[in-house]
């Protein structure tokens, strides 16, 4: 096969705009432009818009009400404004906060931001299987416990985490349960009523939506601070002119993703056991990481032994396949992954870790392309690298 190729694998890094998703936002960024807070017909037709989106969002996640749907600019900014902003609501004197250790840095950020005003916060880790477990759970919570985060899929194992569970444990003893759900958001069934979460974050970017717009949903009843401050914009709950063609695309995207969800997760999870198996049938010393029995259908996380994933990475990119070391928002550093060091992977096997996420226009000609260069690319790193040697007592050959 040529080397002009170009495979994406690192959909959950983000997604390119769905032609259809593009084509339902177009209008609004040149004809129907209006601001959605203006009184005016054009104005009108922008607000009866971002309310529509509003209320197919609420209807797809099982919100009670549209109004429980508040837009962002991301998934980051929803996940801030639900750490801080609900906390500092509920218990502005102090308290204890715990978030699972392997969160994405957009909710432990806040977390240590909390810590140094003066909140308690426990970091739980998930165990070996990649699954924060509810008994853990149930051993950190404390009566003043106020708030717990743990993401519903882990962005670079593709764990799934018991969500419903861990809510019902943390609602017994009067805490809120908060869930990054931005991985799992149409790729699985995910319903706020039968998760019994108090707030969820999602992202656009992450459906074949637009960047720069998510959504914060927050359960009517509980109390919040807003993080940003103005118009009073998202009822009193996120100032600042709405992204209306943000909104028309996130829905859009959520429409079509569910369209077809159960069709693409059986496509994708025979991508991913066909990529996983592929891997090991060719290279010795590798493993899936966190091999749990409910991950989901488009990540395969693998540890290629005796590799530094850097030199993969660029080697792969020569060959244009496009794929991660880990999270995207941690790819300019050396550091291993926080991720796989919270389940208790060794930091030299951490460093040869490797994340391909597959999606809607991934192609099984795709995979068997990787399977085709990859081999030869991790032989020859390991017949240069001295810690392979060490690792395994001979050079790869």
């Amino acid at each position: 096969m040529s080397d002009d190729r170009s495979v994406y694998f690192d959909y959950a890094a983000t997604t390119p705009v769905d032609p259809r998703v593009l084509e339902a936002m177009t209008p609004y960024f040149t004809e129907l432009f209006g601001n959605a807070n203006s009184l005016y017909s054009t104005g009108r037709q922008a607000f009866n818009a971002l309310e529509d989106a509003r209320a197919r969002v609420a209807e797809a996640i099982g919100a009670a009400q549209p109004r429980e749907i508040i837009f962002t600019s991301g998934g980051t900014e929803s996940d801030n404004a639900a750490i801080i902003g609900i906390t500092r609501a509920v218990s502005p004197g102090g308290g204890h906060v715990i978030v699972s250790a392997f969160e994405h840095h957009a909710i432990l950020e806040p977390a240590h931001i909390l810590e140094k005003s003066g909140y308690d916060v426990t970091y739980l880790k998930p165990r070996s299987d990649g699954v924060v477990h509810v008994e853990d759970l149930e051993a950190a919570l404390r009566e003043d416990t106020v708030l717990v985060s743990v993401m519903h899929g882990n962005n670079e194992l593709g764990t799934i985490q018991p969500i419903a569970e861990l809510s019902a444990a943390a609602h017994k003893v009067g805490a809120l349960m908060h869930t990054d759900a931005a991985q799992t958001l149409g790729k699985i069934p995910f319903d706020v009523a039968d998760l019994g979460v108090d707030a969820a974050s999602f992202s656009s970017h992450k459906i074949y939506g637009p960047k720069g717009v998510g959504v914060l949903y927050l359960k009517r009843g509980v109390r919040f601070h807003p993080q940003i401050n103005g118009g009073g914009q998202e009822f009193k709950r996120r100032s600042g002119t709405q992204n209306v063609v943000g909104a028309i695309g996130f829905a859009k995207a959520l429409d079509l993703m569910l369209e077809d969800q159960e069709q693409e997760r059986v496509r994708l999870t025979n991508l991913r056991d066909k990529f996983e198996q592929g891997v090991m049938d060719t290279l010795e010393n590798t493993e899936v990481s966190a091999k749990s029995d409910n991950r989901l259908p488009n990540i395969a996380h693998m540890l290629i032994k005796g590799v530094e994933g850097e030199s993969m990475l660029l080697q792969l990119d020569a060959k244009g396949i496009a794929v991660s070391t880990g999270s995207a928002c941690s790819s300019g550093s050396l550091e291993p992954s926080h991720v796989l060091l919270s389940i208790g992977c060794p930091q030299e096997l951490a460093h040869g870790s490797l994340r391909a996420s597959f999606g809607r226009f991934t192609t099984e000609a795709d995979v068997d392309y990787f399977l085709e260069v990859f081999p030869p690319i991790v032989n020859r790193l390991r017949a240069m690298s001295p810690v392979y040697e060490k690792m395994f007592g001979s050079s790869a050959s």
